[in-house]
């Protein structure tokens, strides 16, 4: 309990610090914020909405790919309800797996297909958003930049080679299952089973045929999400009168954002992610109050509206798999649907 306190309480002191020592700067942004652009601010949420598009086609491809082909609508849902899921409560990404999980289940994707979907969807998002943030450093006039760049795309040369190789020989997996199986029924002092659920598990990632052209378009879609989100970060700059900002340095103030976003201390990260926005803007010759009030407004945007938006979706998923008839893995057929 007490760790899950401290970083509450830490996080709550340097917000009320901040706004003790930063009133006059405060003050202004919520005067900016009092009357911002409304045509911009629409231009915003258009922009999210269509960043959580690109997440749900990224993960409609790859499951696709993987032989289950589902409305991409029924995608969008999942992507908003796991969203809010991941970002507003307690351990959130735990639950948000979980739920992408039990969904990808009921859509009729086999055990294995949905978890290589879910594992290729974090895997593209962290590194299409290192990309994009070694694409700015370039832009920026850093050199580390052109080495970060190359030093992922190796890596990612690398993984597809390593997965295409254990997709042609399976065995090494199964091999690999088999010595699990029997260290686990040691420690549970049980006898083997010959054909267990961490074998049945390896046979069904290793059925699964992830096509290149279809990986390629999921990495794009992945891109998407992250760069139609900074697009919305720009927007509400603009909303709020904030002077011209260059690519290089919105880039790295959104960046140095969702860096801070990838260790979950507190529900949406209230604080951290903001700080980190608004010190990068600041960076990039905003004033603060300027700074300030277009963080504001982007944390309404892309957390309060998504995340509302998000939990009525998973209001009504909920409410129709309550009244609707129990799927099983005997019907996958009911739920594979096309476009």
């Amino acid at each position: 309990m007490l760790r899950k306190v401290v970083p509450i309480v830490v996080v709550a002191v340097i917000v009320i610090v901040e706004a003790v020592f930063g009133w006059p700067s405060l003050a202004a942004a919520f005067s900016q914020l009092h009357a911002p652009h409304w045509g911009w601010v629409s231009l915003a949420v258009l922009a999210e909405l269509v960043s959580m598009g690109g997440y749900a086609r990224m993960q409609r491809r790859l499951l696709r790919s993987a032989g289950t082909t589902v409305h991409l609508g029924r995608h969008v849902a999942l992507a908003f309800a796991a969203h809010s899921l991941s970002v507003s409560l307690p351990g959130g990404p735990l639950f948000s797996t979980r739920y992408n999980f039990q969904q990808m289940r009921r859509y009729g994707a086999s055990a294995g297909a949905a978890s290589w979907c879910i594992a290729l969807s974090g895997v593209l998002s962290s590194v299409a958003l290192v990309m994009i943030g070694a694409a700015g450093a370039i832009l920026a006039g850093s050199g580390s930049g052109w080495w970060t760049l190359v030093t992922y795309l190796v890596v990612g040369l690398a993984l597809a080679l390593a997965v295409r190789a254990m997709a042609r020989h399976p065995r090494w997996l199964v091999t690999v299952a088999r010595g699990l199986e029997s260290v686990i029924a040691r420690v549970r002092h049980r006898p083997a089973d010959g054909d267990g659920r961490v074998l049945r598990m390896m046979r069904e990632l290793t059925a699964v045929r992830i096509r290149p052209l279809d990986l390629a378009i999921a990495s794009y879609f992945a891109l998407a999400n992250w760069l139609l989100d900074a697009l919305c970060l720009w927007l509400c700059c603009k909303a709020v009168g904030a002077p011209d900002i260059t690519a290089a340095h919105l880039v790295l103030a959104y960046c140095a954002g969702m860096a801070a976003a990838s260790i979950p201390l507190v529900p949406g990260n209230l604080g951290v992610v903001d700080g980190a926005l608004i010190v990068g803007l600041v960076a990039g010759e905003l004033t603060t109050s300027t700074a300030i009030a277009a963080v504001v407004l982007y944390r309404l945007v892309s957390l309060g509206f998504i995340i509302t938006a998000g939990w009525i979706v998973w209001l009504l998923i909920r409410r129709k798999q309550r009244h609707g008839p129990a799927l099983t893995e005997a019907e996958p057929s009911a739920v594979r649907l096309t476009t």
